[in-house]
């Protein structure tokens, strides 16, 4: 369990995070180890077990207390382990829907807005709950008021009235924490090779990151693109990465049992499009199959977005006097542009509006329109 790590573990290297599958997966945590865990002295907002960086976990426990705010639900979940908050954002939909999908049926003849209404109610069932139902949360960790909490990013009521789902998830987990959590995470030397050493440790594999990160930021920045895919930016690395050589004294190609040229750039762009993300340059407004990726800073959408946000909402007597907060601008801009906006993406475009005297900050992390 998280009580008994070692505060004298040390951290890996910020850089080599992305190498750790905890890292992109949503660990599945008990909650008694997620109030535990503690947080990273490089990045605020990202937590470790034992060795393992996270900062997204999946849950599943029973709602034992419930509050309703403008915004989201508040739920109490208990997995038997602890209780933890989880902050469930409400759909604008559920809000927006009134009567306008309401229909009659006509004698038997199928009626779209009538099965669209039924849809609709059957999805809304799922996502407004009550204490004592079962519940299944994904989100991202932060702590608030010292209290540790899980921003949902997806929620959803677990119909289990025989309890397999339960009994399913109560055999899966002892085993995850044997082959996974409780094993410490172990950097692959061998996966990037810099094409400038002939050493493949950690401090070349953290260098060789820190010069594509460097590279692809210089790119963005230069050209100003405002989107981009994966393979639109991935020739731009091949100069880091060693290419296959002859040998000078037989003249023959050199065996290599690493992972081959092709596998090497694509695990380098993989990780440096990670390290974007966590600084939040960059940002994928839809989670699909497609990559595309948005470029902060150079997303106009995104910062008229912010801007109607911080104008309509100062003139709330509410925000009049001190102006907006961060998290009150980045729960608006989630419902309105991208659910999948973080809040170091958030910052760097603020900082960037507040540069262009598009907005300025009344006090710490409080906002305004000129």
């Amino acid at each position: 369990m998280a009580n008994e790590q070692s505060s004298a573990e040390d951290e890996p290297p910020s850089l080599l995070w992305g190498l750790d599958p905890v890292f992109s997966a949503y660990a599945r945590l008990y909650i008694k180890d997620i109030l535990q865990i503690r947080e990273s002295r490089q990045v605020p907002g990202i937590y470790f077990y034992k060795n393992h960086p996270l900062f997204q976990v999946d849950v599943l426990g029973t709602v034992v207390y419930k509050r309703e705010r403008e915004d989201f639900y508040c739920y109490g979940v208990d997995d038997s382990t602890g209780v933890i908050n989880c902050l469930c954002w409400k759909d604008e939909k559920w809000r927006d829907q009134g009567d306008s999908v309401r229909g009659k049926g006509h004698g038997g003849v199928f009626n779209v807005e009538e099965q669209l209404r039924k849809l609709c109610e059957a999805q809304r069932s799922r996502c407004v709950l009550e204490i004592g139902d079962l519940l299944q949360v994904r989100g991202s960790l932060k702590t608030s008021r010292e209290q540790r909490e899980i921003m949902a990013s997806s929620f959803y009521k677990v119909s289990d009235p025989v309890m397999d789902v339960q009994i399913a998830r109560m055999l899966d987990m002892p085993q995850l924490y044997r082959d996974c959590y409780n094993k410490p995470f172990q950097v692959p030397c061998g996966e990037l090779e810099v094409g400038t050493t002939d050493a493949g440790g950690p401090s070349n594999i953290q260098s060789l990151l820190g010069q594509s990160v460097r590279i692809l930021k210089e790119f963005l920045k230069d050209k100003e693109v405002p989107k981009f895919r994966p393979y639109d930016v991935e020739y731009l690395l091949h100069p880091l990465i060693r290419s296959p050589v002859l040998s000078t004294s037989t003249g023959e190609e050199a065996t290599s049992v690493g992972p081959s040229f092709p596998t090497q750039v694509k695990n380098l762009l993989k990780e440096t499009l990670k390290l974007l993300q966590t600084e939040g340059e960059i940002f994928r407004k839809v989670l699909s199959p497609d990559e595309l990726y948005h470029v902060t800073e150079q997303d106009k959408d995104l910062l008229a977005a912010i801007r109607d946000v911080i104008r309509e909402d100062s003139k709330r007597e509410k925000y009049a006097e001190k102006g907006c907060h961060i998290l009150h601008v980045l729960s608006s801009v989630r419902q309105r542009y991208s659910r999948n906006l973080s809040r170091e993406a958030l910052e760097i475009a603020l900082n960037f509006l507040e540069c262009n005297s598009d907005i300025i900050s009344t006090m710490d992390s409080h906002y305004t329109v000129l």
